[in-house]
């Protein structure tokens, strides 16, 4: 796990255990990118008789909105599949780096319908036209908002369970499926009921804001992630504190964190007694460890041991 010694400095059993899904989370990933694969391709079946049916604009954002989906599902799927494999003799630190990559795939598909939506509304704008067969677009929609709602349902427990990045902008997504459904549905009670033509391509260019808004924000966060961000300030305070709490331990520096999708990584160097033995000082890295292991059981955890005073580290580094 820890020390001055090659073998020392390795990270133990335990701590590559910890940095792991378990066999829980696996199966609710599993099942959560699995059900999205269906949803979305029963979706796309039931929307594209709809827009057939009914020529709405809206309807046909909707339609492409879901067949971007289940693309993106089924990417989504490969790509946590991977996440959830355990390191290995190539990829030592695992294979985390595959959730926000799926992720930025995710927000590149989302934003790609919002433009090609923008485009769609805008002609509808020069040629407009009255949605027909309202009603049969209607129940469709409805159906799908319900369908979508359970969907999200399960994410949001399955991203409350694992933390994943990808099932959690799958699952914001949803929410912005819903909002599209519903806002067909009005596109296609007023059109209708006011001969309003432009209502359903006005209603195509607010679908083409919410999609392009969440497409910025999983694509942020996925960047974040590739990119190796720190924890944030509250998470780095939370590790000091459990290192600092060890009577033993004077302070601690070079304090670094990232996340990986599922896996997370802490490394720091503890400053102790200089006088200390190199088995005494091994004991209280495995103490200290386990302290921090408390509050972020799900990481996998590297500490080197220092002599109080021996370096010179600048303030930048303790915080």
């Amino acid at each position: 796990m820890v020390g001055d010694s090659a073998a020392a400095s390795r990270p133990s059993a335990r701590a590559r255990l910890a940095g792991s899904p378990t066999p829980r989370k696996e199966r609710l990933l599993k099942l959560a990118t699995g059900a999205s694969v269906a949803i979305a391709s029963v979706l796309v079946v039931i929307k594209g008789i709809a827009w057939i049916k009914t020529g709405s604009v809206a309807m046909l954002g909707s339609l492409l909105d879901s067949v971007l989906d289940s693309v993106a599902a089924i990417v989504n799927l490969a790509l946590v599949r991977r996440a959830i494999r355990p390191a290995n003799e190539r990829y030592r630190f695992g294979h985390g780096k595959a959730e926000p990559i799926g992720g930025l795939f995710q927000a590149m598909i989302i934003g790609g319908s919002g433009v090609f939506l923008f485009a769609e509304s805008v002609r509808r704008f020069i040629e407009p036209a009255i949605p027909e067969n309202n009603a049969l677009g209607i129940a469709i929609m409805v159906l799908a908002s319900l369908m979508v709602g359970g969907l999200v349902l399960f994410q949001r427990f399955v991203v409350r369970e694992t933390g994943s990045l990808v099932i959690s902008g799958d699952a914001l997504h949803g929410f912005g499926d819903i909002a599209i459904n519903l806002s067909v549905i009005v596109a296609l009670v007023i059109s209708s009921q006011f001969n309003a033509p432009y209502v359903d391509p006005a209603i195509g260019i607010l679908l083409t804001g919410i999609l392009l808004w969440g497409a910025w924000g999983i694509g942020a966060t996925a960047l974040r992630q590739l990119l190796d961000e720190e924890f944030s300030e509250d998470e780095r305070r939370q590790i000091r504190q459990a290192a600092l709490e060890h009577g033993d331990v004077s302070d601690i520096h070079d304090l670094r964190t990232r996340r990986a999708g599922l896996n997370s990584f802490i490394q720091m160097h503890i400053e102790m007694d200089g006088a200390m033995n190199l088995a005494a000082a091994h004991r209280i890295a495995d103490e200290v460890e386990v302290s921090i292991q408390l509050v972020f059981p799900d990481a996998e955890i590297l500490i080197h041991q220092d002599p109080h005073g021996a370096e010179v580290v600048p303030q930048y580094f303790r915080t």
